[in-house]
């Protein structure tokens, strides 16, 4: 009987303990996003308020357009990765779900860095009120991670192709090392792709089971990461060749390598890697001034602007499920109260009936005895 009490306690103490870590875990998305708002504040802050006007008003509006329009397309892409994760775990929801939760949880990770924690904490706040277990959502996040990945070996490797030597830097040291990271992109991308092809046995990594996904998949990946990176790519394209004349073939290749190097750094929004490596390639004091103009409406488009309207999505549907769940309890008072005072009716139409019958069976006795 004490050892049975004893279990009961353990279950009750574990029970409460997932609980507060679903807790902790659900909120880490809304404190995730605070951080992604203070770090593009941040960013942004290290600039003059009219240099940031100035900068904005002397990109044609034309090429404005387009840059918002390949930030669109490519939060597109983006949302994209939770579709192939969904199918990849077996699970379907509605189609604005995964977009909802991709647009938002990728605008977070691309201000607050550490995608893997930022956007998954997002993620895991929206995608358990949908019915997707923690398992399938830690898959999920895998599988999306290695998305980018497979997208970052195939970019990397055409970069290193088609970008000048002289933006691997002069020494020998620094170019070696850009050759080993293509080289080691090459046999990356050999080793997922034989694997989706050869290789049929299930992983288990820390309980959780993740199988190799089938070529098909892997093509699908590599074909949706790589239109990320290259929507974002035109978005900067597009607000930097106003002011310096540079073929898209040498810029894609630098772009590749700077947003690979922005992402491993960890850097919100890859801040000072761009600066780095486009520095390389545009020399010059005054071409510095004009990619720095060009780099603040690219952080504004591609990172602010998907920030602020995510904040609104997100505020919006939270306080949509707020409403909605205040209605239920209205409902579900309303019910209990309809509930109780019928049931309430019910014993008093009990009692009426038995006082009813009571009273016949008085008159009833009353009227023999007059007839006695």
């Amino acid at each position: 009987m004490q050892q049975n009490q004893e279990n009961k306690t353990k279950k009750s103490k574990l029970y409460r303990t997932k609980r507060v870590l679903k807790k902790i875990i659900s909120w880490a998305g809304l404190f995730f996003f605070a951080l992604a708002a203070y770090m593009i504040y941040r960013q942004l802050m290290k600039y003059d308020i009219e240099d940031i006007k100035k900068a904005l008003l002397d990109i044609p509006n034309k090429n404005l357009c387009y840059a918002l329009i390949a930030s669109f397309l490519g939060y597109v892409a983006l949302s994209s990765y939770d579709f192939l994760a969904l199918k990849y775990i077996g699970k379907k929801i509605s189609i604005w779900k995964w977009i909802f939760a991709g647009f938002i949880g990728f605008s977070v990770s691309n201000n607050a860095g550490h995608a893997i924690v930022s956007g998954g904490a997002i993620r895991y706040r929206l995608y358990t009120r949908w019915r997707v277990t923690a398992e399938q959502i830690v898959k999920m996040i895998t599988f999306s991670g290695f998305t980018y990945l497979v997208a970052c070996f195939a970019l990397i490797i055409i970069g290193y192709l088609i970008t000048p030597d002289h933006a691997f830097g002069e020494t020998a040291a620094s170019k070696t090392m850009t050759a080993f990271l293509a080289f080691g992109s090459l046999v990356g991308l050999c080793v997922y792709i034989g694997a989706s092809i050869f290789y049929k046995k299930e992983l288990t990594i820390k309980g959780v089971k993740f199988e190799i996904p089938k070529l098909r998949m892997v093509l699908a990946q590599i074909v949706i990461g790589s239109i990320d990176i290259l929507m974002a790519s035109l978005v900067l394209y597009f607000t930097l060749i106003h002011f310096v004349q540079i073929p898209f073939s040498t810029f894609i290749g630098a772009f590749i390598i700077a947003q690979i190097l922005g992402v491993y750094s960890q850097v919100p929004g890859g801040l000072g890697v761009f600066e780095l490596v486009f520095a390389s390639i545009i020399p010059g004091e005054e071409n510095a001034a004009m990619l720095y103009g060009a780099l603040i409406a690219y952080r504004i488009i591609y990172y602010l602007i998907p920030l602020v309207i995510s904040a609104i999505a997100l505020v919006s549907y939270e306080s949509y499920l707020k409403y909605h769940q205040n209605e239920i309890k209205k409902e579900r008072l309303a019910l209990l109260l309809k509930q109780k005072i019928s049931e309430k009716a019910q014993k008093v139409g009990d009692k009426a009936k038995a006082m009813t019958v009571k009273a016949k069976e008085i008159t009833k006795k009353v009227h023999i005895k007059k007839k006695n």
